[in-house]
């Protein structure tokens, strides 16, 4: 199919759609395994486990700002180079890919400098304990080393994807994952070295999927190619690719926000186990929402290229199966969580007393999950026609105007403010799908309208 540079534009869309996304769905889930395996071996350190795995809960809010600044230029780069290739303009792409990877190695080299002086500052202000702060600031002063490599490996491979090759942009994953698993229990247990352990894994790892990533761009199987000639950065250039991908930042940045936000009041009404819940119901939230934007990012491609040669037909289609696909896989794994909460939760911890506190609050907190399909499938449709006022507007309502006050104000609605805290998660959802539904009706059928006439 990709020896025709135009298979995005030719190919059966149900065909095309399951041959992108059944590789990007895989990356997704084993890019997981990144964080989700350093969860499950250190939380099955003995003796320390259980603080252990709170103390680097911590640490993901700020992991997860660093993921979104990736975002944040790869997530507006990708479809915009997606657009120029329907248009038949390579160059162009070529400019944005050289821009973008420049951006992202000064945006790492600032991140490294804030993280190596601030963690523990930051730690402390996203909700580590007396008990676990020790635990946060090992993992976290090691992984900021690996900056760099987070920044290039998640920031480039959104390029491969674009193009439509996602059996590469799967291969970088799988890459990292292998040698992420085989390390962890090495550096963990075989050498002592408990959480820094993990951490060291894990920026090895990326580093070679980072170099695997560029070796691909730079060779003779891209459609677009990383020249130095494009690395020189220009606003006309990369602005427009920062705004598009400030949804997707405001997104994951802002899970940060919320990471904190859970963790101060549910170590205020809750304490210690109740922030060890929480790192446990967002790993299974992960679990959830990365099958779900692997689907989406093989869709991508289809829809951005399409949009750039204007053929209105192909991308209505394109969405149509897209939110059809997300929404049965949302509420497929809705039933799952619902009817055994335990089973999810026993993957990240042995502790008896965790798994009975978090298994029912696992139902609460993914109470909305059937739903989320819905949100994820247009919020990524706005995103890969460019659309970058629609996607903030559908990332600032879910998170800033809806999730952040609920986890303040539930705790005083309901008699068990614990329980209150974990129950913004799905109110917010359901209002957030509600809305997004609304919103894309009415832009979707503008946005094609553009194209038609």
């Amino acid at each position: 199919m990709q020896d025709n540079k135009n298979f995005l534009g030719t190919a059966p869309i149900g065909k095309l759609l399951l041959k992108l996304s059944i590789p990007t769905v895989i990356a997704q889930l084993i890019n997981m395994l990144y964080n989700i395996v350093d969860r499950i071996y250190i939380g099955h350190i003995p003796g320390e486990g259980s603080l252990a795995l709170t103390g680097v809960g911590v640490c993901m809010p700020i992991i997860m700002i660093v993921s979104a600044f990736a975002a944040l230029v790869s997530s507006g780069g990708a479809p915009r180079a997606s657009i120029y290739m329907g248009k038949q303009e390579n160059e162009s792409a070529e400019q944005i890919l050289g821009n973008c990877f420049s951006l992202q190695i000064i945006i790492s080299l600032i991140l490294t400098t804030v993280l190596l002086i601030w963690s523990k500052d930051l730690l402390l202000a996203f909700g580590a304990s007396e008990n676990t702060i020790g635990y946060a600031t090992d993992y976290m002063q090691i992984y900021a080393f690996g900056t760099l490599f987070v920044q290039l490996t998640l920031g480039m491979n959104s390029f491969i994807t674009a193009q439509g090759f996602t059996t590469v942009s799967m291969v970088s994953v799988v890459i990292g994952a292998i040698c992420n698993i085989s390390l962890d229990p090495v550096f963990i247990f075989g050498f002592h070295m408990g959480v820094k352990g993990a951490a060291l894994a894990t920026i090895l790892s990326q580093g070679i999927s980072m170099v695997w990533v560029i070796l691909f761009l730079c060779g003779k199987k891209t459609q677009i190619h990383l020249r130095t000639k494009y690395m020189r950065l220009e606003p006309k250039v990369i602005l427009p690719c920062v705004a598009l991908g400030l949804a997707a930042f405001i997104m994951q940045a802002s899970e940060s926000i919320v990471s904190v936000c859970f963790n101060s009041s549910l170590l205020r009404y809750g304490g210690d186990i109740a922030v060890g819940a929480i790192t446990i119901l967002t790993s299974v939230m992960q679990f959830a929402m990365l099958p779900l934007q692997g689907i989406a990012q093989g869709a991508q491609p289809i829809s951005s290229y399409n949009y750039g040669a204007k053929n209105a037909d192909r991308v209505k289609k394109t969405f149509r199966l897209l939110a059809i696909t997300c929404f049965v896989y949302s509420t497929l794994l809705w039933t799952a969580v619902q009817l055994v909460p335990k089973a999810f939760v026993s993957i990240f911890t042995a502790d008896a007393d965790l798994i009975t506190f978090s298994a029912p609050m696992l139902q609460i907190y993914l109470g909305g999950l059937c739903l989320f399909g819905i949100q994820v499938a247009c919020q990524m449709t706005f995103t890969s026609l460019g659309k970058a006022v629609n996607s903030i507007v559908v990332a600032v309502v879910r998170k800033f105007v809806l999730l952040i006050p609920l986890i303040y104000i539930m705790p005083h609605i309901v008699s068990d403010a614990t329980t209150g805290v974990y129950m913004a998660e799905p109110i917010a959802d359901v209002i957030a799908v509600t809305f997004t539904s609304v919103l894309f009706a009415v832009q979707f059928k503008k946005a094609l309208a553009e194209i038609q006439s």
